[in-house]
C-alpha cells in the first residue's frame, strides 16, 4: 500500500513514515496542501488539518472533486464540531494526536477493508425512494446520487440490510470499522451525523438510547 503523508511538522512525518515502512507501506511525504492536492499516485492519505497554506478541510473537499482515495485525518482538534466538519469535507475517518502507531495502522487496514465491493446476486437495495447500489457503490434519493465517504456507504449499507431492526453499536463499529476495534466510539456519532446531513433525512436513522440505531423510512 502507497500512503501519502500530508503533514508540515517534519518530526512528525519522519516519524510516521518509518512506522509505516516498519508495517510495509510505500510512504511520500509533503509538508503542505497544494502538493497534497498535485499528488495523485497513492492508494490513501494520511492528513493534518494544520497545515502552512490550507487547512485539511480544504484539502480534502479539493481530493474529492476527482478521487475517492481513502482519507484519514490527523488532527489535534477533539471537538465532535471538527469531527463531524472533516467528514462532511470528505475524509473516511479520523485519528486524534497523540496516537500510537498500532491505532493508526489499525485505522489504515480498517478503512481499506470494504473497498472492493463483494459480487452478489442482489446488489441493489431499494427502500422507497432510496436506492443502494453495492456493486458501483453509488447511493440515490428519488433518482438524485448522493456522494458518500467509503465509511459513510459502509454503515449505510449496513444500516439497510434489515430496516427497522436496531443494530448495537460494538457490532456496526466492528462490522463496518474493524473485526478487531478498540478505538473510541465517537467516530460512529461523528459518522452518523454526517450521514444524516448528506441523506437529507435524519429521521431515517434512529438512536436508541444505551443500544445502537436503526434505519427506518419513516417519511
Amino acid at each position: 500500500m502507497h500512503v501519502l503523508v500530508v503533514e508540515d511538522d517534519q518530526a512528525i512525518a519522519s516519524s510516521l513514515t518509518l512506522g509505516l515502512q516498519s508495517a510495509g507501506m510505500t510512504v511520500t511525504h509533503v509538508a503542505t496542501g497544494r502538493q497534497a492536492v498535485e499528488e495523485s499516485q497513492y492508494d490513501l492519505m494520511l492528513l493534518d488539518i494544520g497545515l502552512p497554506d490550507f487547512d485539511g478541510f480544504e484539502v480534502c473537499r479539493r481530493v474529492r472533486l476527482t478521487s475517492q482515495v481513502p482519507i484519514i485525518m490527523l488532527t489535534a482538534r477533539a471537538d465532535e464540531i471538527d469531527r463531524v466538519f472533516g467528514l462532511e469535507s470528505g475524509a473516511d475517518d479520523y485519528v486524534a494526536k497523540p496516537f500510537g502507531l498500532r491505532e493508526l495502522i489499525a485505522r489504515i487496514r480498517a478503512v481499506t477493508r470494504r473497498l472492493t465491493p463483494q459480487e452478489s446476486a442482489t446488489s441493489t437495495t431499494v427502500i422507497g425512494d432510496l436506492t443502494i447500489d453495492s456493486a458501483t457503490r453509488r447511493v440515490t434519493i428519488a433518482g438524485a446520487e448522493i456522494e458518500l465517504t467509503t465509511k459513510e456507504f459502509d454503515l449505510l449499507e449496513y444500516l439497510t440490510r434489515e430496516p427497522g431492526v436496531v443494530y448495537r453499536r460494538n457490532d456496526i463499529l466492528e462490522t463496518v470499522w474493524d473485526t478487531e476495534w478498540y478505538g473510541p466510539t465517537k467516530t460512529l456519532d461523528a459518522h452518523i451525523a454526517a450521514l444524516r446531513k448528506k441523506l437529507g433525512h435524519p429521521e431515517w436513522v434512529i438512536a436508541i438510547r444505551g443500544v445502537g440505531f436503526r434505519f427506518e423510512m419513516t417519511s
